[in-house]
């Protein structure tokens, strides 16, 4: 199974193995390596793309619960470098820090978390309400979330009794989670509350970074 370096924000170049590269297509590849900084689409992240030595690693996924690297070249087996897009990664990690902190702060607000997406340009936080659930307007939404954001956080990953991986930022709760993250919360920069709906007594926060 690859060892999944990306779960410690580890570096954005690193040396891995190239275990097998077999073509799907005339222009597509399908790659497996012993270790990946690459983070595989899934959690409501996007994948992280990149390059293995010269060739594009266009996307990344899960297969069989195994890491598979879609290029648009062929690799041989052996050694090889392993390089992701920092820009992108580091966008999709704030939005992903970002959806955690608007969970968190409404969460005191009596919301409960139940799914999120954060792509850039459709990202959201749906919320189920308890029986406290106050009414949030976008306005104040956006102040709580940013006031947060001025005490710069640190991001804490740890692993829980169950084994699972789980991450915090600073003294607030941890939620379990497989996707990268800034490492503290002043790399947010900002978030922007887009729009916030109700729907089938569920509320959905719309944001961006």
């Amino acid at each position: 199974m690859t060892v999944r370096l990306y779960l410690n924000n580890y570096a954005s170049v690193v040396e891995v193995q190239v275990l097998q590269c077999i073509a799907r297509d005339e222009q597509t590849y399908a790659v497996s390596l012993d270790a990946t900084p690459f983070h595989p689409q899934g959690g409501g992240q996007p994948s992280d793309v990149g390059w293995l030595d010269n060739v594009c690693v266009t996307h990344t996924i899960i297969e069989n619960n195994e890491i598979i690297h879609l290029t648009n070249g062929y690799l041989p087996s052996g050694k090889a470098t392993a390089r992701i897009d920092e820009d992108a990664r580091i966008l999709h990690s704030r939005y992903h820090s970002a959806g955690h902190i608007i969970g968190h702060m409404l969460e005191k607000e009596g919301w409960i978390p139940i799914k999120a997406h954060h792509w850039p340009g459709e990202a959201k936080v749906t919320f189920s309400p308890t029986e406290q659930a106050q009414e949030l307007t976008l306005e104040s939404i956006n102040e709580l979330c940013n006031q947060l954001i001025t005490e710069n956080l640190v991001c804490r990953i740890s692993m829980n009794k169950d084994g699972l991986r789980e991450v915090g930022f600073g003294m607030l709760p941890s939620y379990a989670c497989g996707g990268t993250h800034v490492n503290s919360l002043g790399e947010i920069k900002s978030i922007v509350i887009e729009e916030v709906k109700r729907k089938k007594g569920k509320l959905i926060v719309y944001y961006k970074v």
